[in-house]
């Protein structure tokens, strides 16, 4: 099943660069520098070429959220995993319990005397 999420992904994804860069800008583009060939392989209304764009679109974010939920841990490969004092990263503290200043190192500041 996870192969054919993988291959709706990379098709769709391909799909959609190549349906993207051959619609027609209103200043030119790709499509011109073809010779205008998006027009004639899409009809002169663009009304359709836009349906199907959208619906690539859904298939490739459908596949890319199945992917996603079927990849089973939620933590693997995240970039917190290891890191001393988080136990979840998916729920860190954005102040970072430094009292406000964005997870960053308070400034060391030199003590007189």
């Amino acid at each position: 099943m996870e192969y054919l999420f993988y291959t709706l992904f990379f098709i769709s994804a391909l799909l959609l660069t190549l349906v993207i860069l051959l619609q027609e800008g209103k200043g030119g583009g790709l499509s011109d520098a073809f010779g205008g060939a998006g027009a004639e392989t899409f009809g002169v209304r663009s009304g359709g070429i836009n349906r199907f764009t959208f619906g690539v679109f859904a298939v490739f974010v459908l596949s890319a959220m199945a992917l996603h939920w079927m990849a089973g841990d939620p933590l693997a490969g995240s970039v917190m995993q290891g890191v001393p004092g988080v136990e979840n990263p998916s729920v860190i503290d954005p102040t970072g319990g430094t009292g406000g200043t964005g997870g960053a190192t308070p400034p060391i500041v030199p003590s007189e005397g």
